[in-house]
């Protein structure tokens, strides 16, 4: 299968053919995200909430869970593919954006669910997800040639960089205690609720509130004004991994906002706190909604962190800092990002430190 994609890929670099499998063999992949989701959930909840796995059940357990987290994974390789070139065709822009729309899988998933919930549909998630990337497959493989064509000049888009890193300060502030506070679930929920009320009496302020949701609306409109002209040509994998973080955290951002403000303020009524992050009283493992907010936090928190720290790359670079530095601080970033992502989740599943 690796080898069919490969050949695939580089056909993308060629004036040749572009194989339909390029589109397909990623996006049947893809479509298969909530069952292995389902799969998992099956298995940790074979025997009971406090039964112990057999050691072949374990091991199937992490095996899906693998496949769970390959998917992001399999778009930020897919979109890596095929960039340094000087011409890029129509084929190759559209394999490019489609796995940039791959890496937000865990975060679409849940935002899907969320509106399909609200709209009361009769279709179950899986299946709306499976046919959603069905079409997307039939609708992007319909011309299976890459008509060449050169490249538009990128444009600078100076402003909405800089409108985008000022807003992105603003939201920093509230980010990094969002961070913090979760990191308080490791000590427990009553531990988490005590932060987090000092916090609420600041960010959830008349006057707060509406500037800092201004300001993720506003990073999501120019993050992907960014993302969609840099997605246009070829560039370095770092680049790369900043727009599909950035895309992912556009719609990890819209979800977050529709699951709070419209989900559980006005549609369920319910307060938005440590029940409702982590699936208590059942808990995120168990549930088999919930399983799914697993994969969509623990990638959510490491894009967070990282999107910044490839930002700061970016500015290093930009002020004659050695790439040789430059890469070096993006990987402590990235270290970094993966320690707190694995801690917010040890506490959010029900682990205890202190």
């Amino acid at each position: 299968m690796f080898n069919k994609w490969a050949v695939s890929s580089y056909q993308l670099a060629t004036d040749r053919p572009l194989s339909k499998w390029v589109v397909w063999m990623p996006v049947l992949a893809t479509s298969a995200y909530p069952f292995f989701l389902n799969a998992f959930h099956a298995l940790v909840t074979s025997g009971g909430p406090d039964s112990n796995l057999a050691p072949a059940e374990l091991l199937l357990a992490i095996v899906t869970m693998l496949a769970v987290f390959a998917i992001p994974v399999m778009g930020l390789a897919l979109a890596c593919l095929g960039i340094d070139r000087r011409n890029n065709t129509a084929a190759q822009l559209k394999v490019r954006r489609l796995a940039l729309f791959i890496i937000c899988a865990p975060t679409l998933y849940c935002f899907i669910g969320v509106n399909l919930i609200m709209a009361g549909a009769p279709v179950p998630d899986e299946w709306f997800w499976v046919a959603l990337w069905i079409g997307i497959g039939a609708f992007l493989s319909r011309d299976g040639r890459g008509v060449e064509e050169s490249i538009r000049p990128l444009r600078a888009l100076a402003a909405w960089r800089v409108a985008h890193g000022i807003a992105g300060a603003i939201v920093l502030l509230f980010i990094a205690f969002h961070l913090f506070n979760h990191l308080f679930g490791l000590a427990g929920p009553q531990a988490h609720a005590q932060v987090m009320e000092i916090g609420r009496k600041i960010y959830r302020s008349s006057l707060v509130e509406p500037i800092l949701v201004v300001a993720l609306l506003f990073q999501v409109f120019s993050g992907l004004r960014l993302a969609w002209n840099w997605s246009a040509v070829g560039s370095d994998n770092y680049r790369i991994f900043q727009v599909g973080s950035g895309v992912f955290l556009a719609v990890f951002i819209l979800g977050h906002l529709n699951a709070v403000f419209v989900f559980a303020r006005t549609y369920a009524g319910i307060e938005t706190g440590w029940d409702f992050a982590s699936g208590d009283p059942v808990g995120m493992i168990h549930d088999p909604w919930g399983i799914r907010l697993l994969p969509h936090y623990s990638i959510g928190v490491f894009f967070i962190i990282t999107h910044l720290f490839s930002g700061l790359r970016g500015v290093m670079l930009a002020h004659g800092a050695s790439q040789l530095k430059a890469n070096q601080i993006w990987l402590g970033g990235a270290v970094f990002g993966a320690l707190i992502s694995l801690l917010i989740m040890l506490g959010i599943t029900g682990v205890r430190l202190f």
